[in-house]
């Protein structure tokens, strides 16, 4: 078993041809359904969604395709997809079908200058797929992928949703698009999509959602966007939001998201938390880093959170630098375990429990105005 195993590794590039055979078409071949994609994990996709967990990578939406580009007034030179390039690209052999069969089911075509990906739609089995680095900004071959379950497609010039076969693809789970050239996310869909990719475009405002299939989404990544506003984002199960390095001055509906763990919105304008939702009463981490809350009153709203809420960011807004800063959100998030990633200690804690029920008594003997 160890010398087959070790024979089918080292296969030459002359049997890997003869395996592509496999890979074209069988209207009478019976298939099996596709594994999720969480039973075997790339290494760029582990490495993609560490990278995502703490947003703290600025996003450079510009340059990432122009310096790919051929001196031909702006435009691209015609590069279709080839056979050598896929016999070059596949990889991670799998069985098929009844299980009498073998075929590869990974094929990375990253940065190859393609304009034209047509030939792509033959290979019925691949479920992972990296396009990323390219031209392209058509994606109608990968109508007949019916098995793909991950998708990158990273640096290429598509433009949006609408036209494209992403909504039908049924078993697709994991989805990079970032930086393309993305407006709005209209016809945006997918039943079995969970983590979405959408950092470095020019995306304006969130509507357009096919919410009814969007269900089982929990990740959404809108780094770096041009978003003024959190309106539009009713996805009820979504768990983790990025919204880092947009311009949004206005926290709007989020109580519909009563399940999200993981709230990100460092770089943008908000001068106050107000839109923070007693709703959201699964909320642990919130990262507001670099904005401009220069108040307590700006912090309001987290007391309907307070139960919840674990870690908090707050460095590099205004109210950091005033007096007792510390102390006065310890007072309202008595729970907190962690501020400006730093951990609260027991005395902190003691000392912030004290504030709070001198401030409560305080308030009680206050003489009521007439």
């Amino acid at each position: 078993m160890e010398t087959r195993r070790v024979s089918l590794i080292c296969l030459t590039s002359s049997v890997r041809l003869l395996l592509l055979v496999v890979l074209f078409y069988n209207p009478e071949a019976h298939y099996v359904l596709p594994p999720r994609v969480d039973c075997w994990k790339m290494t760029e996709m582990e490495d993609e969604e560490a990278g995502l967990s703490d947003g703290e990578e600025a996003v450079n939406a510009e340059g990432y395709v122009e310096e790919d580009m051929v001196e031909t007034g702006g435009k691209f030179e015609s590069c279709p997809l080839t056979q050598e390039m896929i016999t070059q690209g596949l990889s991670l052999l799998c069985r098929t079908g009844s299980g009498l069969a073998h075929a590869f089911v990974k094929l990375e075509l990253q940065d190859r200058r393609l304009t034209d990906i047509a030939l792509v739609s033959t290979l019925v089995h691949v479920r992972f797929l990296d396009v990323s680095s390219n031209h392209l900004s058509d994606l109608s071959p990968l109508a007949s992928l019916t098995q793909l379950l991950w998708l990158k497609c990273d640096g290429n010039r598509v433009s949006g949703f609408k036209g494209q076969p992403l909504g039908q693809l049924t078993y697709l789970q994991w989805l990079s698009l970032a930086l393309n050239s993305i407006h709005d996310l209209d016809g945006l869909g997918g039943v079995a999509l969970e983590s979405l990719n959408l950092i470095g475009n020019g995306i304006q405002k969130v509507s357009g959602l096919q919410y009814h299939s969007l269900t089982n989404l929990v990740t959404l990544e809108l780094r770096g966007n041009k978003l003024e506003t959190t309106d539009g984002i009713y996805l009820p199960n979504l768990r983790q939001l990025y919204l880092a390095q947009n311009v949004i001055k206005h926290l709007v509906g989020l109580d519909k998201l009563e399940r999200l763990t993981t709230l990100h919105l460092r770089n943008n304008q908000l001068t106050t938390l107000d839109g923070i939702s007693q709703n959201m009463k699964c909320l642990q981490y919130l990262n507001v880093r670099g904005n401009l809350v220069f108040s307590q009153r700006g912090l309001r709203s987290l007391v309907g959170v307070s139960r919840s809420l674990r870690g908090l960011v707050l460095s590099e807004n205004p109210l950091v630098e005033t007096e007792d800063y510390r102390l006065c959100v310890l007072s309202r998030l008595p729970l907190l375990e962690r501020l400006d990633k730093e951990r609260v200690s027991p005395e902190e804690k003691e000392e912030a429990h004290e504030r709070l029920r001198a401030d409560e008594e305080a308030a009680e003997n206050e003489p009521e105005e007439n």
